[in-house]
């Protein structure tokens, strides 16, 4: 006698793919995680996905072009593609493009994300599929992980759309949060890159509600999030890397730089002063007490002298007179930040500063943003030259094969490179052994501009 037997069906296929900044490659992690537990398979292309995602971002014209690209490309490759993310917002010009999108939903909106896939390709149902457990979906390095904390944005700044596209500031509960961080150490995460809109703002929204974790209370604040991350451990019993981005100068920031002094965060400030001006800053509606700041580069210094700052500045804003710039220039020169980016102004459809007077030609954008690269890149030089000689801790993202002699370099970052946007750590004669997320300590033999080089201790 024969058994009948009830195939498996087969999974439907999503493609993803992720533009923009780190929160939206972690709503992309979302999406992808939930769709995966409603029984969908993740393609790495486009031939073997039923429908691809395109995760959009909207906050320059430029990043507008490259989202509308993407969306051209994925229509071209696959023909069935829905659009998410910050330039959702816009779906009329999306739509006029390229009619034939199934669906336009705006940023975080994971739920009608969720919607519209299942329409446009219904999710295999069955026991062996939509009941076994599934890990979250991770679209970094197994080794590093970005922590959002909260959504949106309660600043009104003219250049930005921000707050237009994500809402207000939204607070994650910080036991959630807590939770998430332990788990993600857990699954092998020895770097913890916290993120938001605004960190130093967290829980302001909810007047930071107190939870328990742990048999105690913790605020959702900044500093007991801060200190509570700071007791992780690995699996191995080791202190993993944790990273604060997006953090504004507020007072209360002077409280997490001893706990980086202790070893409990990474010495690391990734703050957006965006100028130094006092008139461009108040035209961008910015805080404009830029020698306070200077004032607490130099404390936090001494409370932490291996702490690195990094920072972005925007040249030509309109109304930016040289006396303006050469006021930042001044005053880069005597901040002496670690790591600098910098951006030309780009106006954006539905910010304030478009109404502004005094455009600043093209052409002087290029050459302060050239002069400001300029500053920036000689003072990094400076202060990579004077770790040559020292030997620091350096978390490993990548190791070569063996060349002609048998020799293995790797990349890795110091505790003042934060991934994709700082420096690198090139190490030679690196032992067969040695793996992506460990952390050695490597002595420092040469640099450069922006990166280090050296071998393990």
């Amino acid at each position: 006698m024969t058994t009948a037997t009830t195939p498996i069906p087969d999974q439907k296929k999503v493609g993803m793919v992720s533009l923009g900044c780190p929160k939206a490659l972690v709503d992309s992690e979302r999406i992808l995680t939930r769709l995966r537990a409603d029984g969908y398979a993740m393609s790495p292309d486009y031939a073997g996905a039923d429908v691809v995602l395109v995760n959009t971002c909207g906050f320059l014209d430029s990043a507008k072009e490259e989202s509308l690209e993407a969306i051209g490309e994925a229509i071209a490759e696959n023909g069935r593609v829905i659009v998410t993310g910050c330039m959702g917002d816009e779906a009329d010009v999306i739509r006029a493009r390229f009619p034939q999108v199934l669906a336009v939903t705006g940023a975080h909106q994971y739920e009608d994300v969720v919607e519209a896939v299942h329409e446009a390709a219904p999710p295999s149902q069955g026991p062996f599929i939509d009941l076994i457990p599934q890990p979250d979906v991770k679209l970094t390095p197994r080794h590093y992980s970005y922590l959002k904390i909260s959504e949106g944005c309660n600043h009104s700044c003219a250049f930005c759309i921000i707050p237009q596209l994500r809402g207000k500031l939204a607070s994650r509960r910080i036991d959630a949060v807590l939770r998430e961080a332990e788990k993600l150490v857990a699954a092998g995460t020895r770097e913890l890159l916290v993120i938001s809109q605004d960190t130093s703002a967290y829980g302001v929204d909810t007047r930071h509600d107190e939870r328990m974790w742990k048999g105690h209370p913790v605020r959702a604040h900044m500093t007991d999030l801060a200190r509570e991350l700071g007791q992780l451990r690995t699996p191995e019993g080791i202190p993993p890397w944790v990273r604060l981005h997006y953090v504004y100068p507020y007072p209360h920031v002077d409280a997490v730089i001893p706990l980086m002094a202790q070893g409990l965060l990474t010495p690391y400030l990734d703050i957006p002063f965006q100028h130094a001006s006092p008139k461009v800053l108040r035209a961008m509606k910015r805080p404009a007490n830029e020698a306070k700041v200077l004032e607490r580069l130099k404390g936090w210094r001494e409370i932490c002298p291996d702490i690195a700052v990094r920072s972005s500045f925007v040249v030509g804003f309109p109304g930016e007179t040289d006396d303006d710039f050469k006021y930042l220039l001044d005053w880069l020169e005597e901040a002496q930040l670690d790591r600098v980016g910098a951006f030309r102004f780009e106006p954006v459809d539905g910010a304030q500063a478009n109404a502004l007077p005094d455009p600043v030609p093209e052409d002087v954008k290029e050459e302060r943003y050239a002069r400001v690269m300029e500053v920036t890149e000689r003072i990094s030089a400076a202060k990579l030259a004077g770790k040559v000689g020292k030997t620091i801790p350096v978390i490993i993202d990548e190791v070569g094969e063996p060349d002609e002699d048998g020799d293995i370099g790797a990349t890795g970052r110091s505790q003042a490179d934060a991934p994709e946007i700082d420096g690198a750590v090139y190490l030679r004669n690196v032992d067969a052994g040695l793996a992506p997320g460990d952390i050695v300590n490597v002595t420092i033999e040469d640099s450069d501009a922006h990166d280090l080089f050296g071998a393990p201790r």
